[in-house]
């Protein structure tokens, strides 16, 4: 009997306004529900406008503890539709200590476990090294009534190191709840570079992994409240991609969306046993990937 469970995303635009934000991510989970949607991932840092954009300290008032207010809120409406919640905060773990998570609550409204980004960025725009202390938990998958799932957040979809690892340790699926957009004053062609870029990382850590993959980008423009920048206009484009990276739903660039399609996890098997890409890894030539860079 396939093993097969439906899974989605909710694509949304983020306010000022954190109870809108909240509304339009419960909105977008009780739809998929509706739906047969069993897992539901939510975009990165979704309870708050993408504040990373300036360095001010004002923002670590944002910050929350887990549990919270908000893994209680998502706790409730997981217990209530008998989902899993993949959902995304700025942890206060103590003062002078906060972290980029992602938690995954049960579809019993238990925390199943949680994800601390790995990889931080710093770069104009997305100065989270100020705010994001990196993560030490690993790439190790959580465990759920559904699978394990290999969590991922934002930057660290660019790094073929942390899909391959959450793959090693027996992920049957990866999330990855992101906030990723352009430069408004980059020229059209290279906005689409980006985003294409974007895309094909992702689908082919699917690919190296034999494992499906689930993306999810907010939309929408956030201002710069510094006015040094022109600010970020998130180009959505959330996705859902099988174990051979085939897109299998994806949502537009500027659009709020909510969509979910089946996965059959054992065809996992199928995919690894005509791509055996674990099997001929040599393991014993790898050495180098520990280093900063083999001189």
């Amino acid at each position: 009997m396939a093993n097969i469970i439906k899974i989605g995303l909710v694509q949304h635009v983020c306010a000022e306004d954190q109870e809108q934000n909240i509304s339009a991510s419960i909105q977008g989970i009780e739809a998929l529900a509706r739906q047969g949607a069993k897992v539901v991932v939510l975009p990165e840092l979704h309870r708050t406008l993408y504040f990373c954009q300036t360095e001010e300290t004002r923002f670590f008032d944002l910050a929350e503890t887990i549990p919270g207010p908000s893994t209680t809120r998502f706790s409730e409406i997981a217990k209530a539709h008998q989902v899993i919640i993949v959902t995304s905060l700025f942890e206060r773990r103590t003062a002078g200590i906060y972290h980029n998570t992602a938690v995954v609550i049960d579809t019993n409204g238990e925390i199943a476990g949680m994800y601390r980004k790995m990889h931080i960025p710093d770069d104009p725009g997305y100065y989270e090294k100020f705010y994001f202390t990196p993560g030490d938990l690993g790439f190790a998958p959580i465990k759920t009534s559904l699978g394990k799932i290999g969590v991922l957040v934002c930057w660290d979809q660019w790094y073929p190191e942390a899909a391959r690892l959450s793959a090693l340790a027996g992920a049957d699926f990866l999330v990855i709840p992101t906030a990723i957009g352009w430069n408004p004053d980059d020229t059209e062609e290279e906005q689409q570079r980006q985003r294409e870029a974007w895309i094909t990382i992702q689908r082919a850590h699917a690919i190296a992994n034999g494992l499906p993959l689930v993306s999810c980008n907010r939309t929408g423009v956030e201002k710069d409240t510094s006015g040094q920048t022109p600010g970020i206009k998130f180009w959505g484009s959330s996705f859902i991609a099988g174990p051979q990276g085939e897109i299998l739903a994806q949502c537009p660039t500027d659009k709020t969306g909510a969509i979910a399609v089946n996965i059959d996890l054992d065809r996992n098997e199928q995919v690894r046993r005509i791509w055996p890409y674990f099997r001929d890894r040599r393991i014993d030539a790898y050495k180098g990937i520990v280093k900063r860079y083999c001189d």
